[in-house]
């Protein structure tokens, strides 16, 4: 059995955060994820927005982590080598009720500490971008954009970098309390603990009542996305938002992505099942229409992939009042954290939270620092990214520069590699995917990922049948065809 100081329930961005936190005290800590990898629920199915922080409730801790995490960025990017740019936002209106809800939550922002929040004419919209819709617009100087699943990963890896152990296809099924510790019961074994940390996403409600805290009440509000190729991005230089609706939501926008494709989406509706993201024919012909007003390029010519992500909100019941994030630690529930309801901006407040958390537990324990910790990790060298004569010394160092397995995103076997003994140990074709973005172009892996297949085989000489897709049970070959 597994024992450890410390025991982070959920691999997502929180879990992530929260771990490379962690790392920074002399203390045995893990990372149970029920996937095979990190980033592989919501922290991977979002925008990739770094937040400004307008919307949210003075005072609450949405409102507080984002702004905090918003003005922190630049080093935490330049710290984790993870691809970020502070783009700006627009959020564009067209009626008077727009302007009323745009100066509503330009107050919200001012006094919530964004900084820089401006209302523009239509002639100054078009200077930023000729392709956002809108008569009028707030501009918010301090938003960004960044991969979500890089940044997730980056996390992670630091996190395991400076001693944190991940242990991937860990459902936790229960927890109990046996004299001073915890045993954490999974899919696969035990573990003990003295202090758990709640991250579990969409089941922290679950994990929250295994813990002896209430299983919360918590909704899910789904939304779908176009992603339009690198044409479309060429297209758009800043992310386009809506006036936000008289409780502060978000209808669909336009966003470019770090990589140059363009976002558009998501709408929002309830559904029950935690997991259910699947797309639907309406819902993308409402993205359409809905789309062509942020975004003037929005075309099918240029679509290439959907897909669908859930927000797992608290609520009160009685009310049905969108709650903020929770995040406690009970006397009566001992060496435990718990954070519930952590959705968008769950990205920007990741290291917020995660130090809030964290703090909890140093406060009871006062551990010693980590004399080793090390904030930097670097990250995969892109050749796409490389100046020709950084390609050519690149490949003269390394032959596998000089074969690309990737055609559309020009990724290299020399990437391929890199990401297959990447640090965490993940070896599925999504974790692959996320690490180096292959499979991700205008074919979606109809050349790449029969290469990449055979990289995974060859590298860790393993049989066709035990390569995954993404999770424990996607498994891509039976057998020969023929033999």
């Amino acid at each position: 059995m597994n024992s450890y100081d410390v025991i982070i329930i959920g691999g997502g961005v929180i879990g992530c955060a929260v771990a490379r936190e962690i790392s920074r005290y002399r203390l045995s800590a893990a990372v149970l994820e029920k996937e095979l990898d990190v980033a592989c629920g919501n922290s991977s199915r979002n925008t990739g927005m770094l937040h400004a922080g307008f919307t949210y409730k003075p005072s609450s801790l949405k409102a507080e982590c984002a702004v905090e995490g918003n003005k922190e960025f630049d080093l935490v990017a330049k710290e984790l080598n993870v691809p970020f740019r502070r783009t700006g936002k627009v959020v564009v209106g067209f009626t008077d009720h727009d302007m009323e809800n745009i100066l509503k939550y330009k107050a919200i922002g001012e006094q919530n500490g964004v900084e820089g929040l401006e209302i523009i004419n239509k002639e100054q919209l078009n200077q930023l971008d000729s392709s956002a819709g809108g008569e009028f617009a707030m501009y918010a100087p301090s938003s960004g954009i960044l991969d979500p699943m890089q940044y997730t990963i980056a996390l992670a890896e630091n996190a395991c970098q400076n001693g944190v152990d991940f242990h991937f296809g860990q459902l936790v099924t229960g927890i109990e309390r046996q004299g001073d510790l915890y045993e954490i019961k999974t899919s696969k074994g035990s573990f003990t603990t003295k202090w758990v940390i709640n991250c579990a996403g969409m089941y922290a409600s679950e994990v929250s009542e295994m813990l002896g805290y209430p299983n919360y009440p918590v909704k899910g509000f789904k939304g779908e996305y176009f992603v339009l190729d690198k044409r479309a991005g060429q297209h758009l230089n800043i992310p386009v938002y809506p006036a936000p609706n008289d409780k502060g939501g978000f209808a669909t926008h336009a966003t470019i992505t770090i990589d140059g494709n363009v976002l558009v989406g998501p709408d929002s509706y309830v559904v029950e099942d935690r997991e259910d993201y699947s797309v639907t024919k309406d819902h993308m012909d409402g993205l359409i229409a809905d789309g062509q007003k942020m975004f003037k390029h929005m075309k099918r010519e240029y679509f290439i992939r959907n897909f669908a992500g859930i927000r797992w909100k608290r609520y009160n019941p009685e009310t049905g009042e969108i709650l903020d994030f929770l995040l406690e630690s009970d006397e009566s529930h001992p060496n435990t954290v718990n954070l519930v309801g952590i959705e968008s901006p769950g990205i920007t407040c990741a290291l917020p939270l995660a130090r809030r958390a964290v703090k909890l537990l140093a406060d009871a324990e006062n551990p010693s620092l980590n004399p080793d910790f090390n904030p930097n990790r670097k990250g995969i060298e892109k050749f796409s990214e490389m100046t020709h004569e950084e390609q050519k010394n690149a490949i003269e160092e390394d032959a596998d520069y000089g074969e690309i397995i990737c055609r559309c995103e020009t990724v290299t076997k020399a990437e391929i590699l890199a990401a297959i003994n990447n640090p965490l140990g993940v070896h599925t074709i999504t974790g692959i995917k996320n690490r180096t973005r292959a499979t991700m172009g205008r074919c979606q892996g109809g050349y790449c990922e029969t290469r990449i297949t055979e990289l995974i085989e060859r590298e860790l000489g393993i049989p066709m049948e035990d390569v995954r897709y993404n999770k424990e049970a996607s498994y891509l070959f039976t057998g020969k065809v023929r033999g």
